[in-house]
């Protein structure tokens, strides 16, 4: 249910202390053997609040230095790249990363500390510099919890690959780092004062910006003229759109420059939280409510790896329907990309997707929950797309090269205006001739508050759990524990019946449990598979 006040203005009581938050981060000192306080990486790197002993000093000390001897492990000697993005405890983790990586002798590439990254352009930095140099590879960390509210502090590896870190990669380092925490005798580090000289000040905003005339038709979307209204949600990519806007010939207006780390601007989530979510409409609200000013207006999330699509004839879209337009419209206008790439999903994603890649005779590549499941076709071009339900994608370039292997919001904010450019309609007319051609999609995602036991439980799931023969008066046709795609674990189970499936799943990357479902029929018959889904989900937490 619905917080009361979801989709209004942020209240003082809403917002946080900084000075609190960022003097918790240096003050409190975790314990190691409390495993709420140990250094856990979920499907996007090790996040948690200053406050709650989850995200300090001692813990971001000890990852770099766990990062420091897992990259020497692996023979990566070349430098790497950091970013960071507007969350109050992003600066001070930065800092204390940089103080490690410089006393162990790593050539530390980062922006100015009045300058905030985009995670898709440490990755485009990775990517890019892997590519013209020969020799020892670079790798990278982005200082970011995402989306997540303005307490918490993030903190993510990018391998040379540029994209998120895989299970082998990130279980050394927690489990390194857990080491370091308890015995921080290992860890090496020299004072920010000491070492900020020996940082070599990387420009990731015009090398990434300029960039991306090789991978969006810039030119199309200039000539037509669309009016572009693209709102950071006081995040990373705020500067970016302010390049973008003054130097690629666009008509792009930054809708709201400001960034605070109380993030007071914002309008309340669905649970009454402030969370910088461009997939919710009730975070969208003030971008939503000026939905007729624009052509395409757009949101992103604090590091800049998701995107909201908001147009003047539907509001904010779906995720799963825009990824759906994307796709469709790609897969037609890209001829620099191989004839056999094919499109991947996840398999918390729109069904609506799976018939959209069958008429494109594509190959579907259905995977579990996690951008790093792509980035082996997003390498080798063997995927041209890669998308995921929670608003995060990227794609190949023009030319059917490797752009970014991690999620890319800005790339997709502006492929709508390319798809308005270029077709001369939004990518919500777009998704309503995919209705009219397969059916209505009636798609709801549930998230619920989940303790650490309750998501191991919930992660355990196997089809045993999942006694019913039907769903919502349809057979059950599969049970799934493993993505068709990979073979790889879902973490959960997913339930598909002819005309609807549920998936329930522990997140990765806050404390709650997530409920998927969809029908093809109606929005009663979705509240019935959302019904036998929860008892799958009650049963398991007993």
């Amino acid at each position: 249910m619905a917080h009361p006040r979801a989709g209004q203005p942020a209240q003082e009581q809403d917002l946080i202390d900084v000075d609190a938050v960022v003097s918790a981060y240096y003050d409190i000192k975790p314990d190691p053997d409390n495993p709420d306080q140990q250094v856990v990486f979920g499907t996007s790197g090790h996040r948690g609040s200053s406050l709650d002993g989850a995200f300090n000093d001692a813990h971001i000390a000890a990852t770099s230095q766990a990062i420091v001897e897992y990259r020497a492990s692996q023979g990566i000697t070349g430098p790497l790249f950091i970013g960071k993005d507007t969350h109050a405890l992003s600066g001070p983790a930065w800092r204390t990363a940089i103080e490690v990586l410089r006393a162990n002798d790593v050539t530390v590439m980062a922006e100015h500390e009045d300058e905030w990254t985009p995670t898709p352009a440490v990755s485009r930095a990775i990517i890019v510099y892997n590519r013209d140099h020969e020799g020892p590879r670079a790798d990278g960390i982005v200082v970011t919890p995402s989306h997540n509210p303005p307490r918490d502090g993030g903190f993510k590896y990018n391998p040379p690959h540029g994209g998120p870190a895989d299970t082998d990669a990130t279980s050394w380092i927690a489990s390194r780092a857990n080491q370091l925490l308890a015995d921080p005798s290992g860890i090496h580090r020299r004072p920010y004062d000491q070492v900020e000289g020996d940082v070599i000040r990387h420009d990731y905003r015009t090398a990434y910006c300029e960039d991306l005339r090789n991978a969006i038709d810039i030119d199309a979307i200039a000539r037509a003229g669309v009016h572009i209204g693209a709102d950071p949600l006081g995040g990373a990519s705020v500067q970016y759109w302010q390049y973008i806007s003054e130097h690629l010939g666009l008509d792009l207006s930054v809708v709201n420059p400001t960034v605070d780390p109380t993030w007071r601007f914002m309008t309340l989530d669905t649970d009454g939280k402030i969370r910088m979510d461009c997939s919710s409409p009730n975070a969208m609200a003030s971008l939503i409510a000026h939905k007729d000013d624009y052509d395409i207006a757009t949101g992103n999330d604090a590091d800049s790896d998701r995107h909201g699509i908001v147009t003047p004839d539907a509001g904010l879209m779906n995720p799963n329907a825009y990824l759906a337009v994307a796709i469709q419209y790609l897969y037609a206008h890209r001829p620099g990309w191989s004839p056999d790439a094919g499109v991947g999903k996840t398999l918390v994603s729109s069904s609506l997707i799976d018939r959209v890649v069958g008429e494109l005779g594509r190959t579907l590549v259905e995977v579990p929950v996690g951008f790093k499941w792509f980035v082996p076709g997003l390498m080798t071009g063997e995927i041209g797309f890669g998308g995921e339900e929670s608003a995060g994608a990227s794609f190949l370039d023009l030319a059917g090269h490797t752009w970014t292997t991690d999620k890319d919001g800005l790339l997709l904010a502006l492929l709508a205006s390319e798809i308005k450019a270029v077709t001369g309609r939004s990518p919500s007319e777009h998704y309503a001739d995919i209705e009219d051609r397969f059916g209505k999609s009636y798609y709801a995602r549930i998230d619920s508050d989940a303790t650490r036991e309750q998501k191991a439980r919930l992660k355990a799931l196997s089809p045993s759990d999942v006694s019913a023969d039907t769903v919502a008066g349809e057979k059950v046709e599969k049970v799934l524990t493993e993505a068709p795609g990979n073979g790889a674990p879902i973490g959960g189970i997913k339930v598909i019946t002819e005309h609807a499936w549920f998936a329930a799943r522990p997140s990765g990357t806050e404390s709650k449990y997530k409920i998927y479902a969809e029908s093809l029929l109606s929005a009663d018959h979705l509240a019935q598979v959302q019904a036998q889904a929860k008892e799958v989900v009650d049963e398991a937490l007993r």
